[in-house]
C-alpha cells in the first residue's frame, strides 16, 4: 500500500525548522535530514533508523521492517509524531549520527 502524500506532508510540518525533505520512492518516501536518510515513511507509518545515538529517545518504541525484506527500524506511533519537539529531537539526533556519504 502506498503512503498518502498527506501523511508525508504532515510529518514534514511536524519537522518544520529542521533541514528536512522527502523523496518519493516506489510509492513510499525516504525522509532526509541534513541530506542524510534518517527515516522512511511506508504504509503511512514513520520508520526511523536504529542507531546507538537515538536508543534513549526511542525507549518504548516498537521495532519492525519498513518494507518486506528490510532490516528493522523504530516504528513511530501517531502520538509521538504529534509531539513535534520530541520528533524533531529524534530525527535530528538520528541524522547527526548517520555517517555522511563518501564522495
Amino acid at each position: 500500500m502506498a503512503t498518502k502524500q498527506a501523511t508525508a506532508d504532515y510529518i514534514l510540518e511536524q519537522l518544520a525548522g529542521l533541514n528536512v525533505r522527502v523523496r518519493k520512492m516506489f510509492g513510499e518516501y525516504a525522509l532526509y535530514c541534513d541530506e542524510k536518510v534518517a527515516a522512511f515513511i511506508c504504509d503511512d507509518t514513520l520508520f526511523v533508523k536504529i542507531l546507538p545515538a537515538n536508543a534513549e529517545l526511542a525507549s518504548g518504541l516498537k521495532k519492525g521492517p519498513a518494507y518486506p525484506g528490510s532490516k528493522d527500524y523504530y516504528v513511530v506511533p501517531g502520538d509521538k509524531i504529534e509531539d513535534h519537539a520530541w520528533l524533531q529531537n529524534f530525527i535530528q539526533t538520528t541524522a547527526s549520527a548517520v555517517p555522511a556519504k563518501k564522495k
